[in-house]
């Protein structure tokens, strides 16, 4: 009878993986790979980790942490989000200021990559990478494409569903000003005809605000439908900056929405 191979030591698992061009792993496939105990497993991960050869994402879940990154403490996030995402068991995209950098409106690098999710998740710390998870209701209903990364594929939003979300989630995204600051470069990237369909997936200020902040960006042909759309369904008027004071603001009467906030594109 031919003996069983011995289990491969730590280093070899990491080398094993890499070489198949996978860079993720969980605590559980390392135990079964190294025939350790719990612990044990446990401790060989830490001793990797200290290495730097390592780095935790998530409870259970390690990246492989190559030369090229060993100053980052980790991979970049759009390495390993949608590893952990699929292995989580949770439907997501990358949005707002880190979607926009996909479509090409790198205005300004933000802290943090942003992911959306259907439910509340802590933020995550790797290294130097910071990873922030935002609520998305209707999630499902968000248009999104794949961009290929290093280690895959990852989901981003579309450009006009990250138009839309920038104005609805505008403090996550450094205020009305950044927001109109990234939309003067993401503008050239909107399709006006998917407007009207993916304001249906978001409350319809969203729609009016985001209307408004294009044609205040010079981008009025390309809020033209959306305007339409906003026309046959609010009755009522919102605020550019919600839970701010209406005051004396003005009105708006083809967006139906008080001003109640000066507008000046971040520079």
């Amino acid at each position: 009878m031919k003996p069983d191979k011995a289990p491969p030591r730590a280093r070899e698992f990491l080398e094993n993986l890499a070489s198949s061009g996978r860079y993720h792993f969980t605590s559980a496939e390392a135990q079964a790979a190294l025939a350790l105990s719990k612990s044990a497993t446990a401790m060989a991960l830490n001793r990797l980790a200290r290495r730097e050869a390592i780095a935790s994402t998530a409870r259970g879940f390690y990246v492989i942490v190559p030369p090229e990154y060993r100053r980052l403490g980790c991979l970049p996030a759009e390495q390993f989000i949608p590893a952990l995402m699929k292995q989580l068991g949770l439907p997501y995209y990358a949005g707002l200021l880190t979607a926009a950098q996909y479509h090409g409106a790198a205005h300004q690098r933000p802290q943090e990559f942003q992911v959306l999710l259907d439910g509340p998740r802590r933020a995550l710390a790797c290294g130097r990478v910071r990873v922030g998870f935002i609520v998305r209701k209707r999630l499902r209903e968000v248009p999104v494409q794949e961009v290929n990364t290093a280690r895959g594929t990852l989901r981003v939003s579309t450009p006009e569903a990250t138009a839309l979300d920038l104005v609805g989630y505008q403090h996550q995204a450094g205020g009305l000003g950044q927001v109109a600051a990234v939309l003067t470069e993401l503008a050239e990237r909107l399709d006006p005809a998917k407007l009207p369909t993916v304001a249906k997936s978001a409350p319809l200020p969203w729609a009016q605000r985001l209307g408004f902040l294009l044609e205040h960006v010079d981008a009025a042909a390309q809020a033209a439908p959306l305007k339409d759309f906003v026309r046959a369904r609010a009755h009522e008027s919102a605020l550019l900056l919600p839970k701010a004071p209406r005051g004396k603001a003005q009105r708006d009467d083809g967006w139906k929405l008080y001003i109640n906030t000066k507008v000046e594109p971040a520079l």
